[in-house]
C-alpha cells in the first residue's frame, strides 16, 4: 500500500497516471492537505479505483471515509486495491 501512488500526486508515467486523468491541478491542491488528513488518521495511503471517476469524486469519498474506523477502512482499502489490479490484469490481457 505505501507504494500506490497518492491520489493528486501525478505519477511520472504509468497506469496510475492514465488512472487519475480525472484529477486536474486543482483537484490535486485540495488533495494534498486531504491525503495528509487520512494518512494521519489511518496510516496509509487512500486507496481507491479512481479509473473514470473526477477529481471531486474522489475527494468526496475520501472524505466520506475519513468517518470510518481503522478496521473497517483498512477493510475498504484492501477491496479497493483488488478492484485496481483487477483493472490492471484485465487490461494486460486485451
Amino acid at each position: 500500500m505505501a507504494a500506490h501512488p497518492r491520489i493528486g500526486e501525478k505519477p511520472a508515467g504509468g497506469t496510475s497516471r492514465a488512472e487519475q486523468s480525472g484529477v486536474d491541478d486543482e483537484d490535486a491542491r485540495r488533495f494534498r492537505s486531504a491525503n495528509a488528513e487520512y494518512e494521519e488518521r489511518f496510516g496509509h495511503v487512500f486507496l481507491i479505483c479512481a479509473s473514470g471517476r473526477s477529481g471531486a469524486e474522489l475527494l468526496a469519498a475520501l472524505r466520506e471515509r475519513m468517518d470510518n474506523d481503522a478496521d473497517t477502512e483498512l477493510r475498504i482499502a484492501g477491496e479497493e486495491l483488488v478492484k485496481i489490479a483487477q483493472l490492471r490484469l484485465t487490461k494486460e490481457v486485451q
